[in-house]
Parts: C-alpha cells; structure tokens; sequence
C-alpha cells in the first residue's frame, strides 16, 4: 500500500491560468487528500511553486519542452533544482520523431546526451508514453520498444501512463515488469471505449470508471518499487477537480 497520492498538474490547467484562481483550487485539491503534484505548465507561471508550497503539495517532478532544456540545460537545471525535485522530463515526442526510425535514433541520442548532463544535478530525465509509441517502427519493434532498449537506464526513467499503455493495445502489467527500476513515476489513469464520429475509439476516465484491472496494476506497482503515484486525465467528461475527488476517493483503499 502507498502513502502519498499525487495529481498531474496538466488535468487541471484551467485553473492555474492565474494565482488567486490556482491558490483556491489547490486549497480544494489538498482536501480531498492529494498531497503531491506532478508538474506542467509551469514555465511561465513561477507562482505556481509557491503556491504548492504553501498548500504543502510536494512538487515530485515537472515536465518541460524538450527544446527548452537543450537551448540552455544549465539555465534549466539550475532552476529545476530550486523546486527540489529529483525528476525532470518531457510530456512526448512529436511530429516526424514518431514516424521516421533514423530520426527516432536521433532523438534518444539527444535524450541520452542531456540526461547525463542532468545527472550531473542529481536529477533522472523521464520520458511520459502516450498510446502512439506502441505503433511499429522498424520490422515489429514499437517505437516504445526501442525506448526501452536505448534510453539509458541509470539516467532515465519513465513516466509510464496506464491509460496509454492499454489504449496502444498492449499489456499494463506486462509493461510495469518490463520497467521494474525504471518507472519512478507512475501515472494512473482509467480507460475506456467511446464513439467518436462512428468510430469506437480509446479515452481516459476517472480511476475506477473504466476497464482497467487497479488491484493488479497497484499490487504490481509496490512489487516493483514505484516511487510516486499521480492521478491524470487529459480530458475530463465533468469538472477536473471534480474527476481527481473520484479518483482519490476510489485510490482510498490502496492507501495506508
């Protein structure tokens, strides 16, 4: 059983568009038990630190454009040490990254390259999937396969995302033992099966609301040594702080 239930900051970004606003609903999203928080959209809103700090939401991570920490990663880092997490990362890949295999290769050399200069601060870089990366990209590797293979394992890890493992058709648990060690954040997010212009497609959900095995997923989430638990949703069908009080209330019996 864990201890300390985080959120993505990104599942309410409506509210954190300025300080008063952000200051109430964090206020809301510490009632109802979550006690830390996974950042984003944060690069241009330092209120937002302190605000956290205030509401004793402990910040265990942040994600940050990619091409930001390589224009200036000194810049970066130094600031990301003041918010005292031990994780830096990206939210994805984009554009042709994910379709062409030489410029996928490319851009795990550049993660490489920059999580050893992040290691150097004492911060692991983390990659956060979505479901794209379970699409083949050479012979019947995935592009989450040659992840897996490449990226270093002793300067990164992965934020890996229920929601999106199962949407790409493959197996969350096999995916947590695959990654045993390397998933320092887990990010818990509910699945299921919704029309969308005559065609069935995947989309997230509160936890305990879609067709995700939980009892599985969390028993193999302790197994294997998962540091931070954080609930997520990209889209949510009510209002976002409404969606994290029906995931916390369900995560409940989890928790010590």
């Amino acid at each position: 059983m864990f201890k300390e239930l985080g959120f993505q900051l990104y599942t309410m970004r409506e509210y954190i568009k300025n300080p008063e606003i952000c200051d109430v609903a964090l206020g809301k999203v510490k009632a109802l038990g979550y006690t830390e928080c996974h950042g984003a959209c944060m690069e241009d809103k330092p209120y937002l630190f302190d605000l956290l700090k205030k509401h004793g939401i402990l910040l265990t991570g942040n994600h940050y454009d990619l091409n930001l920490i390589k224009a200036d990663p000194e810049k970066v880092l130094e600031k990301h040490a003041e918010c005292g997490a031990k994780t830096i990362g990206t939210g994805a890949m984009w554009g042709d990254t994910a379709r062409d295999y030489d410029k996928l290769m490319e851009y795990i050399e550049d993660f490489n390259n920059l999580a050893e200069t992040c290691s150097k601060y004492g911060f692991k870089l983390t990659y956060h999937n979505h479901s794209f990366e379970f699409t083949r990209i050479k012979g019947y590797k995935t592009i989450m396969d040659v992840l897996y293979e490449n990226l270093n394992p002793s300067t990164t890890s992965f934020v890996l995302d229920t929601c999106w493992v199962a949407a790409g058709g493959h197996d969350v648990i096999d995916w947590m033992e695959k990654l045993k060690g390397r998933i320092d954040i887990l990010h818990l997010k509910d699945l299921y099966m919704k029309y969308d212009q005559n065609r069935v497609v995947p989309a997230d959900t509160e936890i305990g609301n879609g067709s995700l095995n939980w009892d599985k997923i969390m028993a193999k989430a302790e197994e294997i040594g998962v540091k931070y638990y954080c609930v997520e949703q990209d889209t949510c069908e009510y209002d976002s702080i409404k969606s994290l009080g029906m995931s916390a209330e369900f995560l409940k019996k989890y928790m010590a």
